[in-house]
């Protein structure tokens, strides 16, 4: 299961890593460095640093918001599509109630 981080340490954790970027010749390299110290996993520090610099306009990308807008509207998909799956199953339970050629 993954670990939980609270929103201030991985701000500050993103924040660190921002602050001394200009040592490093990539982010990827700079995780790797920092991401000990930091007690945290490199891979996921890199995606925290990364949406970081997405919301911040530094690189291209689908904001926090964006990204939390879309999964919402998947789970209203899915929500629709069951729904209308019952619907579908229950007109043709009534249909077949009420065909005169059962009786």
């Amino acid at each position: 299961m993954p670990k939980q981080y609270s929103q201030d340490v991985k701000n500050r954790a993103v924040s660190y890593v921002l602050d001394r970027l200009d040592r490093y010749k990539s982010v990827y390299a700079a995780c790797e460095d920092l991401a000990p110290k930091l007690n945290v996993g490199r891979e996921t520090l890199r995606r925290w640093v990364l949406q970081a610099q997405v919301d911040s306009g530094d690189r291209n990308g689908p904001t926090s918001e964006e990204l939390a807008e879309i999964k919402a509207l998947k789970a209203k998909v899915k929500d629709l599509e069951e729904t209308n799956e019952i619907l579908r199953q229950s007109a043709i339970f009534f249909a077949r109630e009420l065909d005169p050629r059962r009786r």
